[in-house]
């Protein structure tokens, strides 16, 4: 399975793996972009630093949820 990286965008990212949990995960620190238009062009890198989240943290949240 491919692996989620911090400069992969927001909407390819929720389509690996478990996407439900993805969506969980980005909810859950109050990402609600994976929903919107801005996921086509923006990457987790940039989520998380508008965010003020952690970018490792963020994608080794993602890589757990993507293989749940």
């Amino acid at each position: 399975m491919e692996k989620i990286t911090k400069d992969m965008l927001i909407g390819d990212a929720i389509q690996i793996g478990n996407s439900e949990a993805i969506a969980q995960t980005l909810l859950g620190i109050g990402m609600h972009c994976f929903g919107c238009a801005i996921a086509r062009g923006e990457t987790i890198a940039q989520a998380a630093e508008v965010h003020g989240v952690d970018v490792d943290d963020l994608v080794k949240a993602l890589n757990i949820a993507a293989n749940s």
